[in-house]
C-alpha cells in the first residue's frame, strides 16, 4: 500500500550539549538570509566573526540549564508529537521530522519519505514569518525538487488562527491556571526585527506600539498581527476581557529594533501598574524549547521575582496534548 507521506518541520537543536555543537548549531541558524537579512558579503563576517565567537558560551550556558538525559526539548518534544501523530493517522501514513537546522535534516527526512505518492508539508511555527515557515518551506521544496519522482505537494503555511491550535493552548492555560488566581496572563511570543514585517508587505493602519488590526489582505502575512490573532482567539475561548490578559515578544539580538512590545520591558511596568500574579504562555512554539523552558520560565521566572512580584505560573507549549495532536490529524486527513 502506497502511503501519503507527512513531513513535520521545527526550527533546530545542536545535536549535543557542548561548545561545538552549540558552535556549529549558530552558524547554521544565523548565516540563513530569511533569519539575518543581509547581503552575504555583510551576514557572514557577522555571524562568525561578531555574533558567534562571542554568544556561543551564553547560549551553551542556557542549554546546560534545561538539557535532559534524553537530549534537547525541543527534540525529545517534536519527536513525541511525530510519534503520537504517526499513531493517531494509522498505517495509511508515514510521519517524519526533520528541524530546519542541524539534525535530523530535511533532506534526510525526504529522503525517507520516497515511496510516498502525496506528501503534506508542515512547519510546526503557529504564525507565519520568512524567518521560520518561509526558510522552512523553501528548504523542503528544494529537496523535495531533486526527486525524479516529484510527489503531489501540500504545505500548511500558517495555523495562527486554526481552531484545534486555539483550542489547545486554551485547554493547557485552563489546566495550569485551575487553583490559581492571576492578574494578568502574558502571551509572550518569539521576537523578529521590525524590517521583516516592513519586508512582508504589511500596510496595515497600525502604530505597532498597541494591538494589530484584524487580518485582512492589507497584513495577510504580518506576523505581529497574527499573534495578535492567536491571542485575541485563545482570549476568547477562555472568556478574556481585553485587561486579562497582554501580548508581548521575547528573544531579541542586538541593537536592531524588534517588535514590541519587549517581554522583560514589560515586567516593570507590570509591577508599577500594580500587577502581582501573572502567568506567562508562549504561543509562537508548540513544543517546549530553549525560549520556553529557559528563558521564560528560568530567566523571566527570576526577573519577576527581582521585581517583587508574586506569582509566576509558566504554562507550557500544546507539545503532544490531545487536542493538539488531533488537531494535526484533523488537517492531514481534511487535504487528502
Amino acid at each position: 500500500m502506497t502511503k501519503q507521506g507527512i513531513l513535520l518541520i521545527n526550527l533546530g537543536t545542536p545535536e549535543q550539549c557542548d561548545a561545538s555543537s552549540v558552535r556549529r548549531y549558530l552558524r547554521e541558524f544565523l548565516i540563513d538570509p530569511r533569519v539575518i537579512d543581509l547581503p552575504l558579503f555583510m551576514r557572514w563576517p557577522l555571524v562568525n566573526l561578531g555574533i558567534v565567537p562571542f554568544r556561543y558560551k551564553k547560549t551553551l550556558a542556557a542549554y546546560q540549564q534545561i538539557w535532559t538525559e534524553q537530549g534537547s526539548p525541543l527534540l525529545v518534544n517534536s519527536e513525541s508529537i511525530r510519534d503520537d501523530l504517526a499513531v493517531k493517522l494509522g498505517a495509511a501514513y508515514q510521519v517524519e521530522l526533520a528541524m530546519r537546522y542541524g539534525t535530523p535534516d530535511i533532506a534526510s527526512a525526504v529522503a525517507r519519505l520516497q515511496a510516498c505518492e502525496s506528501l503534506m508539508v508542515i512547519p510546526l511555527f503557529p504564525q507565519y514569518s520568512s524567518a521560520a515557515n518561509g526558510s522552512a518551506i523553501e528548504k523542503a521544496l528544494l529537496d523535495i525538487s531533486g526527486k525524479w519522482n516529484v510527489p503531489a505537494l501540500r504545505v500548511r503555511q500558517d495555523f495562527y488562527n486554526d481552531a484545534g491550535f486555539i483550542a489547545a493552548v486554551a485547554e493547557n492555560i485552563r489546566v495550569s491556571l485551575q487553583d490559581k488566581t492571576i492578574d494578568k496572563i502574558i502571551f509572550s511570543y518569539h521576537g523578529l526585527p521590525e524590517r521583516h514585517i516592513n519586508k512582508s508587505d504589511c500596510v496595515a493602519n497600525c502604530d505597532r506600539v498597541h494591538s494589530c488590526p484584524p487580518i485582512t489582505d492589507a497584513n495577510r502575512y504580518c506576523y505581529r498581527a497574527q499573534c495578535y490573532a492567536s491571542s485575541a482567539a485563545i482570549a476568547d475561548v477562555l472568556g478574556l476581557g481585553a485587561d486579562d490578559y497582554v501580548v508581548s515578544f521575547q528573544s531579541r539580538l542586538g541593537r536592531t529594533p524588534w517588535i514590541k512590545p519587549y517581554t522583560d520591558l514589560l515586567l516593570p511596568e507590570l509591577i508599577a501598574d500594580g500587577v502581582r500574579d501573572i502567568a506567562v504562555v508562549s504561543p509562537s512554539f508548540v513544543a517546549d524549547c530553549l525560549e520556553t523552558l529557559e528563558e521564560i520560565n528560568i530567566r523571566t521566572r527570576k526577573q519577576w521575582m527581582a521585581l517583587g512580584g508574586g506569582e509566576f505560573v509558566y504554562i507550557p507549549c500544546v507539545n503532544q496534548s490531545d487536542v493538539w495532536i488531533q488537531s494535526l490529524a484533523d488537517w492531514v486527513v481534511a487535504t487528502v
